[in-house]
């Protein structure tokens, strides 16, 4: 079983972060002047600060309403908007003004999409990196409903990495609406199949949802069967009131065992930290440095 702190309504030591309000507005103005959002502000991220005062963002494409309507996601449901082919432009500025030598680009779920927003991912991906050659782009998808022409398509836009998140374990799937265990782990498989040695594959979980450890250790051996290699794991936090429940803090001494324990069964990246989220601090990824 996982060691926990019991929830009294107060954040441990662990969970208390130091925020940069200046550089977040400074951020929030820069994306503003082209219409654009970010995982960060939407998903209501604890991160949010530090990663803007970096210069660091994932992009969110395709609107900021999303289809479904998961139990622990802050991201707006309702009728997505048009696809706005004007965001396409909008990121690379945004990526040429920032200087940015690596980008994560997502969207939230599009099942009113035909291919489920994919084409939308391969023109902002290739339009990154036709005008800034230098920059690498990692590109975190919904499930696309395991279509095989949208799986070739973000395969094909030249993504390096290509993550896309079980976020828990099967016995709490009831939270993701809309989606299951067995097709978020085929995507992954396809994904590897499709883009060989050209991607590396990525997902995310997220902890204190009242998972045991060997449930954990069954998703991670579960997704090195499908080839996925990277893996991000954090502590759930509720948006609100209005979303799950946290069931527990999980302790850091856990994070670090998930992480020993992940990377003993062959994953090459583990970052594993109260603090960690999928696209938190990306560019390490791909250093495969098993010890940051």
């Amino acid at each position: 079983m996982t060691a926990v702190q019991k929830v009294d309504f107060k954040k441990p030591q662990w969970l208390r972060k130091r925020l940069v309000p200046t550089a977040q507005k400074e951020m929030e103005a820069l994306l503003g002047e082209h219409g654009l959002h970010t995982i960060c502000q939407e998903a209501k991220c604890p991160n949010i600060s530090e990663c803007y005062a970096k210069k660091n963002a994932t992009f969110l494409i395709l609107g900021n309403i999303c289809t479904r309507r998961c139990t622990y996601c802050n991201v707006h449901t309702g009728k997505p908007t048009e696809v706005d082919l004007a965001e396409i432009d909008g990121v690379t500025t945004s990526v040429l003004k920032l200087g940015l030598k690596f980008v994560v680009i997502t969207s939230p779920a599009r099942d009113d999409l035909e291919d489920g927003g994919a084409n939308q991912f391969y023109r902002v991906t290739k339009n990154i990196i036709e005008k800034s050659p230098g920059t690498q782009v990692e590109i975190l998808i919904p499930d696309f409903k395991a279509n095989e022409e949208s799986l070739q398509k973000v395969v094909d836009s030249g993504a390096v990495i290509i993550g896309h998140n079980v976020e828990t374990v099967p016995s709490l799937y009831h939270i993701r609406r809309n989606a299951s265990y067995e097709r978020s782990l085929y995507v992954l498989k396809r994904l590897k199949e499709l883009g060989k040695d050209k991607i590396k594959t990525k997902s995310a979980l997220m902890v204190g949802l009242g998972e045991t450890e060997e449930e954990m250790v069954q998703v991670f051996k579960d997704l090195i069967e499908v080839g996925c290699k990277f893996l991000s794991i954090g502590q759930y936090l509720a948006p609100s009131g209005d979303y799950e429940k946290v069931v527990e803090f999980v302790k850091p001494e856990q994070f670090a065992r998930y992480k020993q324990l992940a990377l003993d069964l062959g994953f090459e990246f583990v970052h594993s930290t109260p603090y960690a989220r999928s696209s938190y601090l990306a560019h390490e990824y791909l250093s495969n440095n098993k010890n940051i």
